[in-house]
């Protein structure tokens, strides 16, 4: 079994047609079970409804992030807040109530898997919550903190935009970065693929970003602060 997990488009379409692009022609080589895209999918970036637009035409699994939350609260009477403004903006009611409806985690068993102990966990940041870190310089009591009693095998999460992975205990972390918006100082558009045969192992992919077409992009979109979203997808760093 092979399940495809990215996370944190952010409203790149661009970078989230590359990523998509890849994982289809991994899955003409041989099988993807199912494609998880762990949440935050619109705000920052120039392009939040294509964003949805691309994932609703597909069969991916799709689950919340923290900024998806955001929108939908910003969207309630007396929520909006000007930051959310472009993308609520963009994606519109339909656009929120899609958000709204997202679950907050996939839990996969593999074929002839013992549940919950085989499995495979897909969360935005964390088992519990949208926001509390995976972090990976973490002490290992500090992770069990965050984790909680969580049993998988492993999980697959994005939240903090560094690719990374990490054994703690018996459950590999598999942190699958960002498609939209990197943070590690590598500025290529980033997914896992994750496959069990007996245990779950991982293969990080890192794709070349369309810089120059995702500029011409966000100079022709109406976000607010178009220099400063460049400027800092440039950097790839918090």
């Amino acid at each position: 079994m092979r399940i495809a997990v990215m996370s944190d488009v952010h409203g790149f379409s661009l970078a989230l047609r590359t990523v998509l692009a890849n994982v289809a022609a991994m899955a003409a080589r041989a099988p993807i079970a199912e494609i998880v895209v762990a949440g935050d999918l619109c705000e920052v970036g120039p392009d939040p409804a294509g964003v949805l637009d691309l994932l609703r035409a597909g069969s991916a699994t799709v689950l919340l992030g923290n900024t998806d939350r955001d929108l939908v609260e910003a969207a309630r009477p007396g929520g909006a807040s000007p930051g959310l403004a472009y993308a609520l903006g963009e994606i519109g009611a339909g656009g929120v109530a899609y958000l709204a409806s997202l679950p907050f985690c996939r839990r996969i068993t593999p074929p002839g898997g013992r549940s919950p102990d085989d499995d495979l966990l897909v969360v935005h940041a964390n088992p519990h919550n949208l926001e509390d870190r995976i972090d990976p310089t973490a002490s290992d009591r500090a992770l069990r903190e965050v984790l909680g009693d969580t049993r998988a095998a492993a999980i697959a999460f994005g939240h903090l935009h560094i690719a990374y992975t990490r054994r703690l205990d018996d459950t590999l972390l598999v942190d699958v970065s960002a498609v939209g918006n990197p943070k590690d100082g590598d500025l290529r558009a980033k997914w896992s693929l994750l496959t069990w045969d007996g245990g779950w192992a991982v293969e990080q992919r890192a794709l070349p970003y369309p810089l120059a077409e995702t500029a011409a992009q966000i100079r022709a979109s109406g976000l607010p602060d178009r220099d400063k979203t460049l400027r800092k997808l440039k950097k790839a760093l918090y």
